[in-house]
């Protein structure tokens, strides 16, 4: 498949801090890309040089397979933006904020199908058009950036913090969305620390940490990093015993509990059967578990836990 996006030993440099250390980033056409990692990783960095309102210190950067710091205004005919914290213009009302932003992308004046896709996403979002600007909320304030992105077809949308002050009704209300425009064949790229927002919307997931790709894949090809959780009804821990993998024995609330590596699930299925095991319950690795894979110390440093203190989750996946 094409490549929308791809950077190869991107770097971002200000003065002493290396806010992108050689990103490799590929997101190919018609995928739904996560770009998961918390605040301060570098992940808006990049997303400022990809839309060339940034230029990069060093490595090399392409959008459509044009050059974002020289060829700006020919991307952004084809893309769509969402940053994390939108501003909008007080005096406007937000149907004239979206307006005006939709003919910014090339929208015409009195064209009826965004008259009509701008309804449709009024009343999806529960929106209110008529306000003036500097009455909106955050959260409303981020539907005028969601619904201008949307009424106006992008070969490519880029949001970053896409959900930040929506209530959970519309964080449903946008998963749809992208899920339309993925029908379409658009390309997204979605970055967020919301694991549950990843991981329900997106085809592959790269992981940054300190400025680099550290993990990227399909969930499916990254879960094999992380043991999958297994358990059955019981009381007796010995329950377990001699099953080949198993790791991390315990017994809660009235269930026997081990991990296994999850390439091995299917090896250990014929023990459990030979124990007459019921209610068996196999739980494969969240994408939160894989990236605590990558950010398990950070949290730890900051509970102020010794290393042999770490829970065995963290310290043995690694």
């Amino acid at each position: 498949m094409t490549d929308v996006i791809r950077t190869r030993g991107l770097t971002k440099h200000y003065g002493r801090v290396h806010a992108l250390d050689g990103l490799d980033l590929e997101v190919e056409q018609g995928q739904v890309h996560g770009f998961l990692g918390p605040n301060g990783a570098g992940k808006s960095t990049a997303i400022r040089i990809l839309l060339g309102l940034a230029r990069a210190t060093g490595g090399e950067a392409s959008v459509f397979g044009l050059q974002p710091w020289t060829d700006s205004v020919a991307i952004h005919r084809r893309l769509a933006y969402i940053p994390g914290d939108v501003s909008v213009w007080p005096n406007l009302t937000g149907g004239e904020s979206i307006d005006l932003l939709a003919r910014l992308r090339g929208a015409g004046r009195r064209d009826a199908a965004l008259r009509a896709e701008k309804q449709r996403l009024c009343e999806a979002f529960q929106f209110d058009p008529r306000k003036k600007g500097r009455a909106y909320s955050k959260g409303n304030r981020q539907k005028v950036a969601l619904i201008a992105a949307f009424a106006v077809p992008a070969e490519l949308y880029v949001f970053d913090e896409p959900t930040s002050g929506l209530d959970p009704l519309m964080e449903v209300m946008f998963r749809r969305e992208v899920a339309r425009v993925k029908a379409t064949g658009a390309t997204v790229l979605l970055s967020s620390h919301i694991l549950s927002e990843v991981e329900q919307l997106c085809d592959r997931v790269s992981i940054i940490r300190a400025g680099r790709i550290v993990e990227s894949g399909t969930l499916a090809e990254l879960r094999h990093l992380t043991r999958t959780e297994i358990s059955f009804e019981g009381t007796d821990a010995a329950a377990a015993a001699g099953i080949e993998g198993a790791h991390d024995v315990s017994v809660e609330e009235g269930r026997v509990r081990f991990t296994v590596d999850s390439d091995a699930v299917a090896g250990i299925l014929p023990a459990l059967s030979q124990r007459g095991v019921t209610g068996l319950r196999i739980e494969p690795p969240s994408l939160e578990e894989l990236f605590l894979r990558h950010y398990g110390d950070d949290l730890d440093a900051l509970e102020g836990r010794p290393a042999a203190e770490r829970p065995a989750l963290r310290r043995d996946r690694r």
